[in-house]
């Protein structure tokens, strides 16, 4: 799939809802100031590839339409599970009306945590984006057990 096909209505309707509420160009913000190489991705998306700050640690999370990653945009694409699963949170910022679903993300790591022992398997967030895509295990022990 390239970055030059046309977009559905649905990924339309998430571009220009994440570029209004400013969850996109915080994204191509964080991008510029981490120095990272922008580019167009698949389905309305923009990857930005060489994140090196150190938070967070995962190695691709996305702000708006904004995919950033620590390795190349080629590797990114040549792991289809991993972008669909970090397009599912750009929908996710649709739904959360922007920039709230930082928070409430943090809020949902947090009590993944507490009842898993791990901020993913637990977490709404990731559980409808696809643990498995993002790298998080399925279950997870309870971190007082």
């Amino acid at each position: 799939m390239t970055s030059r096909q046309r977009l559905t209505a649905g990924q339309r309707a998430r571009l220009a809802a994440n570029l209004a509420n400013g969850s996109t160009l915080f994204g191509v913000a964080v991008a510029a100031a981490a120095r990272t190489r922008l580019r167009r991705g698949p389905r309305g998306m923009l990857i930005a590839s060489g994140y090196r700050w150190r938070l967070p640690v995962a190695g691709a999370f996305t702000l708006g339409n904004v995919v950033l990653c620590r390795c190349t945009a080629e590797r990114l694409l040549d792991r289809p599970q991993l972008l669909r699963h970090e397009e599912q949170h750009c929908t996710q910022y649709a739904w959360c009306l922007g920039l709230p679903f930082i928070p409430l993300y943090l809020l949902a790591a947090g009590w993944s945590v507490l009842r898993t022992g791990n901020p993913g398997t637990g977490n709404v967030f990731e559980r409808r984006a696809g643990l498995a895509a993002g790298g998080y295990p399925l279950s997870g022990s309870r971190a007082w057990s």
